[in-house]
């Protein structure tokens, strides 16, 4: 275990220097000049290669969760105890995050705002809304109307053709404007067009956050992913990994009738304390049924014991915060330490039938700020 590391997955170094086959750099060099419906036919024939790929195994990576358990398993040796404690993953007691992000693409998105906005605030949900600066008219005030309804807004680049991160120079191109309209749209989060990133320089980006990886995806232009279903660091930017499979990949890709790709993964994320973060389009939640999939996803999310739903910025605040905390063990018990600590809960990590569980203590319990 002491020659893991994890950040040859976080930073998705296993991939090297080629991260995109031929046949999908090609298909990309050639997409403009196709019909809609012929992109789609392609990328649909495509996909079951894609959904076959060896690593990272997908819908579900679990690398880095077995790793994690390792770490736990050995600290239990160690210490000859039936439990031991940190800091838990989630603040006030909650047992996994959620948060629910959109990317504006297009006028069509821009003008499906509202009734997607009008939903989620009818389930109790708030969401960020990731918009391109310079791609599309924006409706004024409507960011107000989002901020009103308490959602975030995020900036997803400057234009959405996927140029950002092609070149050195193209990225150091746009990225006074990145920090301007950060600045000037009081936004803290970063999304990139087609989930486009390079790890060693997305922290230039100069915001709180960025929510350009996934976890796992063969789909993507870039396929690959962080193989994470915490959030994690690029140096001090925090990372907010995507770790459901996109809506346009679900209705267009693989055409599912229903959402258990999505629940299916919710389980396993939530079964082990990690993010649940999905892309929905505004584009795309064009057709009764879609919206109807869509709420059928936030019913399933309401029901969901212990969720801390939150807007990104928050979870990624509290991240940044987590850092900050230790946890100390007296009298048999144990207390974290640190400021902001008043919301922070003690896990234990003990083995039961051959797999660590996680029992998690009320926020604020035996905790002392510094």
């Amino acid at each position: 275990m002491s020659d893991f590391d994890p950040q040859h997955y976080l930073r998705e170094r296993y991939k090297g220097e080629h991260a995109r086959s031929a046949l999908m750099s090609a298909y990309y060099a050639v997409k403009p000049l196709m019909p809609r419906r012929i992109q789609l036919a392609l990328r649909r024939a495509y996909a079951h290669r894609q959904a076959r790929v060896e690593f990272p195994r997908w819908p579900i990576e679990p690398i880095l969760v077995e790793h994690r358990e390792a770490q736990l398993r050995a600290s239990l040796a160690a210490s000859g105890a039936d439990a031991v404690p940190f800091v838990s993953y989630w603040p006030e007691g909650h047992r996994f995050a959620a948060i629910l992000t959109h990317d504006v693409e297009g006028p069509v998105g821009v003008r499906n705002v509202r009734r997607v906005l009008e939903l989620e605030r009818r389930h109790g949900f708030v969401s960020s809304w990731n918009f391109v600066a310079e791609w599309y008219p924006i409706e004024g005030g409507l960011f107000d109307h989002i901020r009103a309804n308490g959602g975030e807004i995020g900036l997803h680049a400057i234009k959405h053709d996927c140029k950002l991160f092609e070149s050195r120079a193209s990225f150091e191109a746009d990225l006074p404007k990145i920090h301007r309209y950060l600045a000037e749209w009081g936004a803290v989060g970063f999304r990139s067009p087609a989930t486009h990133r390079n790890a060693e320089w997305m922290p230039e980006l100069g915001c709180l956050y960025d929510t350009s990886f996934p976890d796992s995806d063969p789909f993507e232009p870039m396929g690959g992913g962080c193989c994470s279903i915490l959030p994690f660091f690029l140096d001090d930017l925090v990372e907010l990994p995507i770790t459901l499979v996109q809506d346009h990949t679900l209705f267009e890709i693989l055409r599912s009738e229903t959402i258990e790709p999505w629940t299916s993964k919710a389980d396993w994320i939530i079964e082990n304390h990690g993010l649940v973060n999905v892309i929905i389009h505004p584009d795309y939640l064009d057709t009764p049924r879609r919206l109807r999939m869509y709420e059928e996803l936030l019913e399933y999310l309401a029901a969901q014991r212990g969720c801390w739903h939150a807007l990104p910025r928050d979870v990624a605040s509290w991240w940044r915060t987590r850092a900050g905390l230790r946890c100390v063990s007296e009298g048999g018990g144990a207390r974290v330490e640190g400021a902001g600590a008043e919301r922070a809960s003690v896990a234990w990590a003990r083995e039961v039938d051959g797999r660590i569980r996680l029992e998690i203590e009320p926020a604020g319990a035996a905790a002392k700020a510094a």
